[in-house]
């Protein structure tokens, strides 16, 4: 789309090199109600993994960006679908509330963090504290997560095709975590659980959405024993 400026002074273009134009520039503009109207779908180059791209966006828009990103990418985001063919740095899609967030590439540690809600699909691994405190999202990994991933996950699914690390699971609440691979130890009050016909459905359906070509009836599916809920004062060593 060639450069045209709208009736209020408002510049109309659906691609933006970040080796010209700003970070500010980029996301006002995916603020900007009269240009997400106008463009259904917006490209990003030259990312050179510069941090918070595309964030807070709140629209139905489609944002690619061609190359890694740096920290908080996608952050915040709302009814966008956002694709990076590349790498992520910290925080991708932290605090999501809709929409969709794609990365071609791997992720850095926090990924999805306290994301309330939508789908985070990472085609390669995710470093530590994938789902920290997650709150809804639904979240499907093609490789390996980090240490210490879902964290105090509160709901949502997180999805492993590859392995885990160490403490899967700490002290979480209600989220429904499924691995295909070996998981290295598991958290305070997660365990493994039975995997019912109801979950491999529910398995199924979040791998064909992320478009993995996986047998849901391979993973194992881990949740909470629910002893960390209500403070005890009888185990009181334990918290």
């Amino acid at each position: 789309m060639n450069s045209t400026v709208l009736a209020d002074k408002i510049e109309l273009k659906d691609t933006f090199d970040l080796s010209v134009d700003s970070i500010r520039e980029l996301n006002q503009a995916l603020h900007t109600p009269e240009l997400v109207a106008a463009i259904p779908a917006w490209t990003v180059q030259n990312p050179a993994g510069q941090h918070n791209i595309a964030v807070g966006v709140k629209a139905p828009v489609q944002v690619t960006i061609d190359g890694h990103a740096g920290y908080y990418c996608a952050g915040m985001n709302q009814e966008a679908d956002v694709i990076v063919n590349g790498n992520v740095g910290v925080g991708v899609a932290e605090n999501m509330m809709s929409g969709s967030v794609r990365i071609k590439g791997n992720a850095s540690q926090a990924a999805g963090a306290t994301a309330h809600g939508g789908l985070l699909v990472i085609d390669g691994d995710a470093g530590a504290r994938c789902g920290i405190s997650m709150k809804g999202v639904d979240i499907v990994v093609g490789g390996s997560i980090g240490h210490m991933s879902c964290f105090m996950g509160q709901a949502g699914r997180l999805v492993v095709c590859g392995d885990a690390g160490d403490a899967l699971g700490d002290s979480l609440y209600e989220v429904r975590i499924y691995v295909k691979g070996t998981v290295k130890s598991l958290g305070s009050d997660c365990i493994e659980k039975e995997m019912r016909p109801e979950h491999i459905a529910e398995l199924a359906e979040l791998l064909e959405q992320a478009g993995f070509d996986e047998d849901p009836t391979t993973f194992k599916r881990y949740g909470s024993a629910r002893q960390l809920y209500n403070f005890k004062v009888d185990n009181a060593s334990a918290y």
